[in-house]
């Protein structure tokens, strides 16, 4: 088990790069990787991350766990990794389980070990948690739908976006069929007029690995909320070494960001600064309304990464501010620098019970305050 929870590391499903420690990733002594989670009722949650395999069949460059790959292979059988999930909730609380795998020959037969331990958790065990399943692509719509009918949640990563970028990364999947196909499915099942509506959709993108752009990744997550009606979008920072000759995108956009950023890559790496910046325009897709028009991109079609989306977009419209903190909406207060979701209500809702007289009385720290009060009026 110890090696399998290791391996997981590799497929994320958490946003990284906050300055909350609660929201990292952590190991306990049996190597098991307790992840945090998010729950819908507001809260957070520690949830097991772990794979039935680390054997693969597949072929994808950025995955440590290719098939070329010479590393410790093993496996562990639905009822081993059931009973073992089910003997860790007896000595700690855990909001679920995340389960994954390796391609153990095709990806059919991978599909159904990880529906025979979700089965075996619901079906043995009675257990009525949160069971995060992910799809392996490949897999018939048949065991999707199987699938979700045991999981509270499923995944199926996109990598990139577009065939082209695929096919750079991959011979052994199919982006058509395999991974965008099986997407509109799941869409499809877990629609509002799906028959499991109820079920949690995510998808993630290998950021650094083939040479796509920001834009063409925010393109596309923005699709997959508006068409597909997906509920999260991850971004993974590619996590081989910068200059990889084996990865086709890594010298072709570091050298595009140097060129327009003057980066040192001694101090930051830029794929982990590129997955912070996709992550905060994908959470102003999310809560702050921004459309894709929104964005502001380089030539080249990369964020910023010397500032944050948000803050390029106030800087470019001037004639937005400054904004009235005793008439705006909440939406036009949540354009202003260092205002959120969160303190726009609050503003909303001060204003309401008391006369605003002094812009030093709305509900921000003194950092936020720094930040926001240029775009600010009484």
């Amino acid at each position: 088990m110890g090696i399998l929870a290791r391996d997981a590391q590799y497929d994320l499903s958490c946003a990284c790069g906050t300055k909350n420690p609660a929201e990292h990733r952590t190991r306990k002594n049996s190597e098991s990787w307790l992840y945090p989670v998010t729950v819908a009722e507001g809260g957070s949650g520690i949830m097991l991350k772990t794979l039935l395999s680390n054997s693969c069949s597949n072929d994808c460059l950025y995955c440590p766990l290719r098939e070329s790959q010479d590393t410790r292979r093993t496996s562990v059988s639905p009822d081993d990794l059931a009973r073992f999930f089910i003997d860790m909730l007896s000595h700690r609380k855990l909001i679920g389980i995340f389960l994954s795998s390796g391609v153990i020959g095709t990806a059919e037969f991978a599909m159904d070990r990880l529906i025979a331990t979700s089965e075996i958790l619901r079906n043995r065990y009675h257990y009525r948690g949160y069971i995060h399943t992910k799809i392996i692509p490949g897999a018939s719509s048949e065991a999707i739908r199987t699938a979700l009918r045991y999981a509270s949640a499923v995944s199926l990563n996109i990598e990139t976006p577009g065939e082209r970028h695929f096919a750079r990364l991959s011979t052994s999947k199919r982006y058509a069929e395999d991974i965008i196909g099986s997407l509109r499915l799941i869409s499809d099942l877990t629609g509002p007029a799906g028959p499991f509506s109820r079920v949690h959709t995510t998808s993630q993108f290998i950021v650094g690995a083939s040479d796509e752009s920001d834009r063409e990744i925010l393109s596309y997550t923005k699709r997959m909320y508006d068409k597909l009606n997906f509920d999260r979008l991850y971004f993974s920072a590619y996590q081989g070494g910068l200059g990889d000759p084996s990865i086709p995108g890594e010298i072709h956009y570091r050298t595009a960001l140097e060129r327009e950023f003057s980066l040192s890559w001694q101090e930051e790496s830029p794929t982990l600064m590129r997955e912070h910046r996709l992550y905060q325009a994908d959470f102003l897709f999310r809560q702050y309304g921004f459309t894709f028009n929104d964005l502001s991109f380089t030539p080249t079609g990369a964020l910023d990464l010397s500032r944050d989306p948000k803050q390029v977009w106030a800087d470019r419209n001037p004639q937005f501010f400054p904004v009235s903190v005793k008439r705006a909406s909440s939406k036009d207060l949540m354009r202003v620098p260092g205002i959120g979701p969160v303190t726009a209500r609050r503003i909303v809702a001060l204003r309401k019970e008391s006369s605003l007289s002094d812009i030093t009385q709305l509900p921000l720290t003194r950092s936020l305050y720094r930040k926001a009060a240029h775009y600010l009026t009484l």
